[in-house]
């Protein structure tokens, strides 16, 4: 298991962990000494003459005692419990760190549900473990130790073996017990992410439960979930709380042992009153450590439950890196494509196959075909979200891997086809959270999308707080939205992935004639199902089972009558084509 996220957290915090420590370690051994004062003092009184001096001077000791013990103990608790949460902030900042740097690819196979698991349920059992968990556990174990050694070195050692015979069962006891705990507090934190995860998709997708009448059936399956959430937490509380019942049940046989053994030395003077209440005072002070250990036995092993898949989803690589000699420079417009061919993990059929193609810096490239036909992947590759072969992929001349991934990405804007929207006001999500843009800047972005009349008709405008997802925003809408969030950012290259596809005709018309006059000088490309969108463009590719089936103008396009054409006249059924002219 990989602890390198703990060591470099601990390595950072050394000097207050060797404090707080210390100061555990104080408060432990100082607790100690309580009962052998108090043995000593009930000698003194069962004295007829003894001198009240005596016995208060034995009383005062008792008092600093406790003084210095609470002293040592609020101090240490305070470091060692507020470093557990700086260590639950900071390995939750490395999780989702981690998430970021993770390609696309990886979430296609990943339930949202799931990964929040991993950050709350998973994060927050760590912390308990390696916070109070692990204190509490060396607490104990000085305790123990130090109690151990008084009652072998300041009473006597035979009486010490007599009563702690059960001691080396309820240890074994809890190492079994443990075990149990870390493989089914695993199975708890799977059903915690499916849990979670058919709740968020419930909630994302209230509207099709509604529209299709589901409530029943998914509160069905909802309540399937929820019964074996019920069950897996059943199955460990059936170990969890039987431990502590049973390791307090042998430490009153260590009592009975005691009062047993213990009675006949004093009645045979081979010890004292005070020695036999020292002794039962330190075997009271190794009962709580013990029954506290039983607990946090189950706290360490869900931890460490909960570090190991932890573990496995931070050892998972992001395949998608930065190469050593990479540049960090934004490039700025022309794009070539050489004999570009694709694949998807685990499919035998190219996505995209022997793509060439070179668009100019300042020019518009059109890219249209049916479903399946390549054209989003093509967008994805150009981005660097999926690995491209050397000498596939140029901008400005230089191979698109020898950009850093950060540069590659600032130098392109894209308008992914599932548009996202944050819960967040509408100048966030324009400006996506951006210092640095004037308000006028992301007034001109709406106003060039053709969203600002919508903006100002909201309650607050650009200040009003959008829901989760946009809910409270049409499809058109938007997708205007996150064309300004493109816009605003002015990229080399702008590429809008049928990020028109719900705006109707008019509204499409006047956002790319915009674009034609605010994008001029720039490279564009326009991926489209419809005619409409990429018609004026300089060049348009038809792509066809990852091929380019056809390349032109649209005029040239129409008068070949292909591919093409086909679409063409399927999208203007109720208009008079132009008749083609066949080669």
């Amino acid at each position: 298991m990989d602890f390198s996220v703990l060591l470099r957290f601990f390595k950072a915090r050394k000097l207050s962990y060797i404090i707080g420590f210390s100061f555990m370690f104080a408060a432990s051994f100082i607790q100690t000494l309580f009962p052998k004062v108090l043995g000593s003092a009930v000698d003194l009184m069962k004295d007829s003459g003894f001198e009240i001096r005596r016995v208060m001077l034995q009383v005062l000791w008792m008092v600093l005692i406790a003084a210095a013990v609470f002293a040592c103990t609020f101090l240490w608790r305070n470091i060692i419990i507020a470093n557990a949460r700086n260590l639950e902030c900071y390995f939750r900042e490395e999780l989702v760190r981690h998430f970021l740097k993770l390609p696309p690819a990886f979430y296609n196979t990943r339930k949202t549900g799931d990964l929040i698991a991993y950050a709350i349920n998973d994060i927050s059992a760590v912390r308990m473990t390696f916070g109070p968990a692990t204190a509490m556990s060396f607490n104990g174990i000085v305790i123990c130790l130090s109690s151990i050694y008084f009652m072998f070195a300041a009473v006597d050692a035979r009486l010490t073996l007599i009563t702690l015979a059960p001691l080396p069962f309820i240890i074994l006891l809890m190492l079994f017990a443990g075990r149990k705990v870390q493989s089914r507090f695993r199975v708890v934190q799977n059903q915690f992410g499916a849990v979670s995860d058919r709740v968020q998709e419930n909630i994302s997708g209230i509207r099709v439960i509604k529209a299709y009448v589901q409530e029943r059936s998914e509160m069905e399956r909802f309540s399937a979930l929820s019964g074996r959430m019920k069950q897996a937490n059943l199955d460990l509380i059936r170990v969890s709380a039987a431990l502590p019942a049973m390791i307090e049940f042998g430490f009153a046989l260590c009592f009975v042992l005691s009062l047993v053994s213990g009675s006949r030395m004093v009645l045979r003077g081979q010890i004292s009153i005070g020695d036999f209440v020292a002794f039962n005072g330190y075997l009271s002070l190794i009962v709580n450590p013990i029954v506290s250990i039983g607990r946090i036995v189950t706290i360490f092993q869900r931890g460490m439950a909960s570090l190991g898949r932890l573990h496995d989803i931070l050892r998972i690589e992001p395949d998608i890196l930065d190469l050593p000699q990479a540049v960090d420079l934004q490039p700025d417009g022309p794009v070539e494509l050489r004999q570009l061919t694709f694949h998807y993990d685990g499919s035998d059929t190219p996505a995209l196959r022997d793509i060439s193609l070179v668009l100019p810096k300042g020019l518009t490239l059109g890219i249209i075909g049916h479903t399946g036909s390549g054209k989003s992947t093509l967008a994805s590759l150009l981005l660097r979200f999926f690995n491209v072969e050397p000498g596939q992929i140029l901008l400005d001349g230089r191979d698109i891997n020898a950009y850093t991934l950060k540069a590659l990405r600032a130098g392109l804007g894209i308008v992914p086809q599932d548009t996202f929207v944050f819960a967040a006001s509408v100048k966030e999500n324009i400006a996506f959270f951006k210092e640095g843009y004037s308000d006028e800047e992301v007034k001109e972005a709406a106003r060039l999308s053709q969203i600002a009349d919508s903006i100002e008709g909201l309650p607050e405008g650009y200040d009003t707080i959008l829901g989760e997802r946009g809910v409270n925003l049409s499809g058109g809408q938007k997708q205007r939205l996150a064309i300004a969030r493109a816009l605003i950012q002015n990229p080399a290259v702008l590429i809008l992935d049928d990020a028109l596809s719900a705006v109707d005709a008019v509204t499409e018309g006047l956002i790319l004639e915009r674009l034609r006059h605010t994008r001029k000088g720039k490279t564009n490309i326009l991926i489209s199902h419809r005619v409409s969108a990429i018609m004026e463009a300089d060049e348009i590719i038809v792509l066809d089972k990852g091929l380019i089936a056809e390349r032109g103008t649209h005029t040239q396009l129409l008068k070949k009558g292909g591919l093409y054409y086909d679409i063409y006249t399927e999208q203007h059924e109720d208009a008079q084509p132009a008749q083609p002219q066949k080669a």
